[in-house]
């Protein structure tokens, strides 16, 4: 379990976190969500001990990471898949972590194919792609395997396969028990990757709960329609304190009512329907809505700079 106590850190006058405080349990996937400049990567590197908190707690399995008498056991963390020695062979690189960390030998093999590694085992670094040193990065945070697991940006640089596979990876390491947090940036990946979130914004917690509660929460459900002939349709949904909004393609919005009763209107009001969908809303739509005044590196606008 990793728990963070009225945490903050600062750098001078910045104040890069500030009193946040929340617990990961074992056995969940926790999305740490938030725009550029959050917080997130400070807070990643607080757990694992490569920056001290200014104030506030920072402990896993009950003691900061850094007096772990079994590091990569305790916390395996991905912040930099690139913080390798370039000139050394993915091998090589596991090989000297395992024999420092007493993880046995054969766990190495077993990691390269694991991540798909095993063909380019022998090659040095250098020369990986983007996604292969992803794996490498993967790769190490699992060698120990550990307790709990972090993992910032975990899919960039990977194909479908590849970010699937890590998906399922995920999953299945959380429901063995391990407490695994990952950061990222791709909406749609975390909606499907976790059970959880919490989002950051200019430093704080703004959210803390499971990403169906953010969803439902932050963002509106909406009916869409189709009609050769809406209109009695639509004075009935209006009449019922519905409201509709038409698009250029004929499609016909609706807010404030259920998809059964507007199904049931319809009916009623004898409406011939073309399609009836309910639509909810996304987490991407829910972030856009929960970070909105807390985007600190926000472009101009095409308008305004005109």
């Amino acid at each position: 379990m990793i728990e963070l106590r009225n945490v903050s850190k600062r750098y001078g006058d910045k104040v890069a976190v500030d009193d946040i405080s929340f617990t990961l349990a074992r056995g969940k996937v926790t999305g740490l969500l938030g725009p550029n400049g959050a917080g997130k990567s400070t807070t990643m590197r607080m757990i694992v001990g490569l920056d001290r908190q200014t104030e506030g707690s920072v402990t896993v399995d009950g003691a900061p990471f850094r007096e772990s008498k079994a590091p990569m056991r305790t916390l395996g963390a991905m912040l930099d898949a690139h913080a390798v020695n370039r000139h050394r062979t993915a091998r090589n690189h596991l090989q000297a972590l395992a024999a420092t960390n007493l993880i046995e030998g054969a766990r190495v093999q077993q990691v390269l194919e694991q991540v798909g590694l095993s063909s380019v085992a022998d090659k040095r670094v250098g020369s990986f792609s983007l996604g292969m040193g992803q794996r490498l990065g993967i790769a190490t945070a699992i060698l120990g395997e550990p307790a709990a697991l972090l993992l910032d940006e975990p899919v960039n640089g990977l194909d479908p396969e590849g970010v699937l596979w890590v998906r399922e990876l995920m999953r299945s390491l959380a429901d063995k028990g391990t407490t695994v947090l990952v950061s990222s940036h791709l909406m749609a990946e975390m909606a499907l990757s976790a059970d959880h979130l919490i989002v950051m914004g200019r430093g704080r917690i703004i959210a803390d709960a499971p990403i169906d509660e953010v969803v439902d929460r932050f963002t509106r459900a909406t009916v869409r329609l189709r009609s050769p002939e809406p209109d009695a349709l639509l004075r009935a949904i209006r009449a019922e304190g519905g409201s509709a909004e038409a698009s250029p393609g004929g499609e016909i919005a609706i807010s404030g009512l259920p998809v059964e009763r507007v199904g049931e209107l319809a009916a009623a009001s004898q409406t011939v329907l073309h399609e009836l969908v309910s639509h909810h809303g996304s987490l991407e739509d829910a972030f856009l809505e929960l970070t909105k005044d807390d985007v600190e590196y926000a472009p101009t606008s095409t308008e305004a700079a005109a």
